[in-house]
């Protein structure tokens, strides 16, 4: 072969490979599990969701004199309050560590389109992060519910609305954690994304408790944690919005986040 036919073959052999969506999906999925972070935040998570939420429960059968009704499946499952972090930081080092090794560069590179990227990325954090969430959230319930029978103010899977609770604490916490990854798309910056994640998920509604009446409940009702956090309620608070209204509030905020996102890496450079 000569050399002024080589690039042709090349060419020839280029254009046959094409880069298709489940092809980037697989390389994705690659390189999610290859991620060191990716394993350790989960655990992290899984341990606060599982033993804060148990460690609730102990506190409340622990102590001697009567105490107020509680929600026994909300009790168990308080460890979103912290897993909630855990989460959304993992969705930003989704995004940002490539932007901070450089790497982001070459897997543009390989697949131009970045949509293609970006899609797929979620798509596997989606659907990974749902595996480990559920049989999570299923067990911390358990878990606590075994404690909660000291006190005989335990429930069970069967009970109206519990079923919803356990996997809408799931669904809560799969939410931040691609809330984290818009702002990481967003910001491209890992301390800068989780800055802001913090702000938007515990001290926003520091802020607003500290407002005058009648502002902390409206307020409240309306930010992504607060409007969120119904679906795990098995019990609805009158004041703040109905389970899937407010889960569908807090998806809003992802939608909003993400679409901004898209939008900036398609018209910005790397």
């Amino acid at each position: 072969m000569t050399a002024a036919t080589m690039p042709a073959a090349d060419r020839q052999v280029g254009d046959d490979v094409r880069v298709t969506f489940l092809h980037v999906l697989r390389s994705e999925w690659v390189r999610l599990r290859s991620l060191r972070s990716t394993w350790i935040t989960m655990l992290i998570t899984v341990a606060l969701v599982i033993g804060v939420g148990a460690l609730a429960c102990y506190g409340y059968v622990s102590r001697e004199h009567e105490v107020e009704a509680i929600d026994p499946t909300f009790r168990s499952l308080l460890g979103w309050v912290l897993g909630q972090l855990a989460f959304g930081v993992l969705g930003v080092l989704v995004v940002t560590g490539e932007y901070a090794t450089g790497m982001i560069r070459a897997t543009f590179t390989s697949v131009p389109q970045r949509m293609t990227v970006f899609f797929a990325r979620l798509t596997v954090f989606v659907s990974t992060t749902l595996v480990v969430l559920v049989p999570t959230a299923i067990v911390a319930f358990l878990v606590g519910q075994t404690i909660l029978a000291r006190k005989h103010v335990d429930t069970t899977l069967g009970a109206p609305h519990v079923w919803r609770g356990v996997l809408g604490c799931a669904l809560y916490l799969a939410a931040i954690g691609i809330f984290g990854m818009g702002l990481g798309w967003l910001i491209r910056n890992t301390a800068g994304a989780i800055f802001a994640l913090v702000g938007v998920v515990f001290v926003a509604p520091i802020i607003a408790q500290s407002m005058p009446d009648p502002w902390p409940e409206r307020l409240a009702k309306w930010l992504p944690d607060g409007a969120g956090q119904s679906i795990i309620h098995v019990h609805v608070d009158p004041h703040r919005f109905g389970p899937w209204a407010g889960y569908g509030v807090l998806i809003g905020y992802v939608v909003i986040v993400l679409a901004v996102a898209a939008a900036l890496l398609r018209s910005r450079d790397v």
